[in-house]
This record gives structure tokens, C-alpha cells and sequence, in this order.
């Protein structure tokens, strides 16, 4: 199944591409938005099963498409989870949970986007698998059950403002990754069944075409099920909640020298079975938003 999230309406994506609104598809049992579905993911993934696998839907404009989740509770993003980044960024692997840090909701976007550059700074790119979760947790999750608490997967970009990250004698990991548009994630959400291998999955992002990062899901250190098992011993975990899982190496921080996103720019960022990211880079004005002529128009109104 896969589940996006259009003109803030929760559609299903059809075999041939097509969405299908959930609302009228359900006579109003879900939706109409997104968020309501995930506290009832059992119950709304076994309705959304037994619906035809093609059938009179809309095309989708990936511009049109909203985050997969678009309010959890938490967004949760591990670092240094894959052996070859942790290198690259002066840090042995870790053999405990690896780190953990908040991306603020409010830099939450969809997967199309105009990303406003911090005014002296140096942002950076970081692909990574993201994990929706569909079932709360209340205490620890063993690892064979974890997951049964995943309701699917997303592509999300953990774009990274070094200047800010590193400003202050302790690293500010949170406010560094947190600038408006800074967690882009979609296109949609894909359940695990629709993937041929749900732990090995190719990751690719490239900068104005160029290849700056590859890696696949299976070199994590610390997989799906591993994380949401230690992490469930800590915090309880939230239906909608976003798990971001690490990035793997060739971020601009780990080169010689280091290489940064400017203006005009592009980023792609793609994972096998899911889909693909796209964001464009802007200077901030005076003000510190987008140019005027830049900014995204309003969505259309949808009738309900």
C-alpha cells in the first residue's frame, strides 16, 4: 500500500499511479486528512487491503503532495548509524544506540520544495530512510516485533545547517537541522510488504546531477527493528511519529574541503521502492524568507 498525502487529503496511490481520496473511497470512515489515519492504522490498513488494485483515481502533481505525516509528535533522527559516515565525520562506529537528536515539526515539509539557504551558513545534505510508526509502544519492543509498530516507510532528507550545528561549544543538533523546509520526506509512505528486501533498500542523492552520496539500507549499524527496540526502552513511540534512521557517507562536511549547497541549486535524493525528493535552494532577502517570485503558491482548494 501506498499512502500520500495530497492537497492535505490522506489518498491511496493505485497500481497505475492514479490516487484514490480515502474519504469518499471509505463513505467517510477515514480521513478526510492524513493524521487521523494513523491511530487507527490497523483497522484503516485492513479496510484499504481489500480495495481494488486500480480503479477511477486522479493523477498526482508531485508538487501538490504534503509530508506522508505531517504532524507527529516526534520527529526522531539517529546519527552516525552507518560505519563509512561515522568515519567521515571523525567518530568511531557506535556500539550502543547511536546518537539521537530532534528535528523540530515546523521544519517539516513535502517532497517538492523551495529550501531558503540560512544567511551565512553551510547546509548540507544527508539522505535517509525514514520509518512512520502505526502502533504506539509502551515499554520496550522486543526486535522480532518491531515491526509490527512500523506502518511504513518514506524518503526524508535531514538537511543540515553546519554553521549553526557546531556555533556553540556543545553541538546544537536540533536547531542546526530545524530551518523551515529542513526535513523534507515523501513522496508517500510505502508498507514494508510492497518491498522486496524492507532492510536493504539503495539510497542515491545527487547535487545539480551530480552523485554525492550511496549507500544502501543494509549497511546500517543499527537496523529498523533494532532501533525501535532500544529506542521503546527509553520513550514511547507515537502513531505518526517519524524515526529518521542515519545517513550514509558523502555528505559535504566529510570532504576536503568541505562542499555546501548554493543558491540555484538542486537536490534529489532517492530510495529503491519509495520514490524520490526534490528540493531547489533559494537566498533568504533581507528578511530571511524566499524571494517573492520564488515562493510556492497557495494549494488549491479540494472539495470535500
Amino acid at each position: 500500500m501506498r499512502l500520500a498525502n495530497l492537497d492535505d487529503r490522506a489518498v491511496l496511490v493505485a497500481a497505475d499511479g492514479l490516487a484514490i481520496d480515502v474519504h469518499r473511497a471509505s463513505g467517510g470512515r477515514f480521513g478526510p486528512d492524513v493524521v487521523g489515519l494513523y491511530p487507527r492504522w490497523d483497522e484503516f490498513r485492513a479496510w484499504a487491503e481489500q480495495l481494488p488494485a486500480d480503479g477511477s483515481g486522479a493523477p498526482i502533481d508531485p508538487v501538490r503532495l504534503g509530508p506522508p505525516s505531517p504532524a507527529p509528535r516526534q520527529i526522531l533522527a539517529f546519527g552516525l548509524n552507518y560505519a563509512d559516515h561515522a568515519a567521515e565525520s571523525g567518530f568511531a562506529a557506535p556500539q550502543v544506540l547511536p546518537p539521537l537528536f530532534p528535528k523540530f515539526v515546523s521544519s517539516l515539509t513535502g517532497p517538492v520544495s523551495t529550501v531558503v539557504l540560512p544567511a551565512g551558513g553551510d547546509t548540507d545534505w544527508e539522505i535517509e530512510l525514514v520509518a512512520v510508526i502505526g502502533r504506539a509502544t509502551t515499554g520496550r519492543v522486543a526486535q522480532a516485533a518491531a515491526w509490527d509498530h512500523v506502518a511504513g516507510l518514506t524518503v526524508g532528507q535531514d538537511i543540515s545547517d553546519r554553521a549553526t550545528q557546531f556555533s556553540t561549544p556543545a553541538p546544537q543538533f536540533g536547531l542546526g537541522k530545524s530551518f523551515p523546509g529542513f526535513a523534507p520526506t515523501g513522496p508517500w509512505l510505502v508498507t514494508p510488504d510492497e518491498l522486496s528486501d524492507r532492510d536493504s533498500l539503495a539510497l542515491q542523492c545527487t547535487l545539480d546531477g551530480q552523485i554525492v552520496q550511496e549507500g544502501n539500507t543494509k549497511d546500517l549499524l543499527f537496523g529498523v527493528a533494532r532501533l525501535i527496540s532500544d529506542l521503546s526502552g527509553i520513550i514511547a513511540l507515537h502513531p505518526g511519529d517519524l524515526i529518521f534512521t542515519g545517513t550514509p557517507e558523502g555528505v559535504g562536511l566529510g570532504r576536503t574541503p568541505p562542499l555546501y549547497i548554493r543558491p540555484g541549486q538542486e537536490l534529489v535524493s532517492t530510495i529503491e521502492g519509495i520514490g524520490e525528493l526534490r528540493q531547489i535552494f533559494v537566498a533568504a532577502d533581507e528578511h530571511g524568507h524566499a524571494p517573492r517570485s520564488q515562493r510556492p503558491a497557495p494549494a488549491p482548494e479540494v472539495a470535500s
